[in-house]
C-alpha cells in the first residue's frame, strides 16, 4: 500500500521512489488541481512529496492537513537534482 504521494513536478524515473510505497500523481491525472492532489492525499492517508511551496503553504493554512514533505531546492533542473 503507498505511503507516499509524488507530485508532478517531481521525476517519475528516481529509482528511490519505484516500489509500492510511492503513488504518482502522474498516473492518477496529472492535471488535478493542488487541492484536488490535497484531497486524495488526505482521503488516502497519503504524504504529499513535492517541490512545490504551495503545498506546504497550505499546511500553515488549513485545518487538519494532509503530510507534506517539501523538498526546497530552488530552480534546479532535473538532470542536476537526479545526480
Amino acid at each position: 500500500m503507498a505511503k507516499y504521494l509524488i507530485d508532478v513536478n517531481l521525476p517519475y524515473y528516481f529509482s528511490i521512489w519505484n516500489n509500492s510505497n510511492y503513488l504518482f500523481v502522474k498516473d492518477l491525472n496529472d492535471e488535478w488541481s493542488d487541492e484536488i492532489i490535497w484531497n486524495y492525499a488526505k482521503q488516502h492517508q497519503l504524504i504529499i512529496v513535492s517541490k512545490d511551496a504551495d503545498f506546504s503553504n497550505r499546511l500553515l493554512l488549513i485545518d487538519a492537513p494532509a503530510k507534506v514533505i517539501h523538498i526546497k531546492l530552488g530552480n534546479l533542473k532535473m538532470k542536476p537534482f537526479f545526480e
